[in-house]
């Protein structure tokens, strides 16, 4: 029951809602869940609503896109998001702006494989680091 909490709360945590996932993961794993467990479930659920906000901006382009691109600065924001689409990834994992990047990453249309790759391991590799500062 306590993974599926964490599961849910890192989930809600990578969507654009104000919450924080470290402190429940803290908790999970200072109450002594397993730590294999606490890395599994909340790196499950931060992925899996990153790739949901990849999905949302791939979503927002197609209703978007006219409106996009009828301004210079909509141009250039999209040309520049694409390319520099995968560098801006490397901080995704950063509270506060790491959420919003990845749902501009479906908005600017980066490969999705390379995008889970990218911040979908940034995202394990963070609570990683977590666990072992704790």
């Amino acid at each position: 029951m306590a993974e599926a909490a964490l599961f849910f709360s890192a989930f809600l945590a990578a969507t654009i809602l104000p919450f924080s996932s470290e402190a429940a993961f803290y908790l999970a794993i200072t109450n002594e869940m397993p730590t294999l467990n606490a890395m599994l479930s909340a790196s499950s659920g931060n992925v899996l609503a990153i790739i949901l906000n990849y999905y949302l901006g791939y979503y927002l382009y197609e209703k978007t896109k006219t409106k996009l691109f009828a301004s210079k600065l909509g141009k250039k924001s999209f040309v520049l998001g694409h390319k520099y689409g995968y560098l801006a990834l490397l901080l995704s994992w950063l509270p506060l702006i790491g959420d919003p990047l990845t749902l501009v990453a479906g908005l600017v249309r980066l490969k999705f494989v390379w995008f889970v790759i990218v911040a979908g391991s940034l995202r394990v590799l963070r609570y990683y680091v977590l666990t072992l500062m704790i």
